[in-house]
């Protein structure tokens, strides 16, 4: 498929995100990385240190005709708190802050505007902290790191971290979903 398009977000540990995203009807592909540093290549050890200025993050490649940028987005700030500041949850580092990397102009434009009406609305009761910033190198993590969720489900990490948000997903996001076999 030449017609897709690429989003990079980072919310909290990249498991959780991925998982989220790949929830979603017209996501091709959800790949875990890191991004927003200053060493190249690194590690997820090296990461973890909160030393290297990258933030995990994940690159969602999908189908424009199934869902928009801004429906991306609004999965996104709805499945994390963009309100603290390097910190989801019991993660807490700039490894792990909110940011949204954009790939062009359109992008920035369109995450800006969005993050506008939001406090707009005040759809949060503190501000959003999220950063915005053009994507620079972008690093695929290790294997062990792709598809985690999946390969890992009965994991006390994912039980109390990503399946909230799956199911988060799920519910409020329902008409965007993938359907499950079973629904079909």
């Amino acid at each position: 498929m030449d017609n897709t398009e690429t989003a990079t977000l980072a919310g909290g540990c990249f498991w959780c995100i991925e998982a989220a995203m790949k929830e979603l009807d017209g996501v091709l592909e959800a790949t875990s990385g890191y991004t927003g540093g200053d060493v190249a290549d690194p590690t997820y050890r090296q990461v973890c240190t909160g030393e290297t200025g990258h933030a995990e993050a994940v690159e969602v490649e999908y189908d424009p005709e199934k869902l928009s940028y801004e429906d991306i987005l609004q999965v996104f700030f709805t499945v994390h708190d963009p309100t603290t500041l390097n910190r989801q949850g019991p993660d807490v580092g700039t490894q792990y802050r909110s940011a949204v990397y954009y790939h062009d102009d359109e992008q920035r434009d369109l995450v800006e505007s969005f993050v506008e009406e939001l406090e707009a609305e005040g759809a949060f009761d503190d501000p959003i902290v999220t950063e915005i910033e053009p994507l620079g190198e972008f690093y695929v993590a290790e294997e062990n790191h792709q598809d985690y969720y999946e390969k890992n489900p009965g994991d006390a990490y994912c039980t109390f971290n990503a399946e909230p948000k799956i199911r988060k997903v799920r519910e409020k996001f329902a008409d965007k979903a993938r359907q499950s076999p079973a629904d079909d």
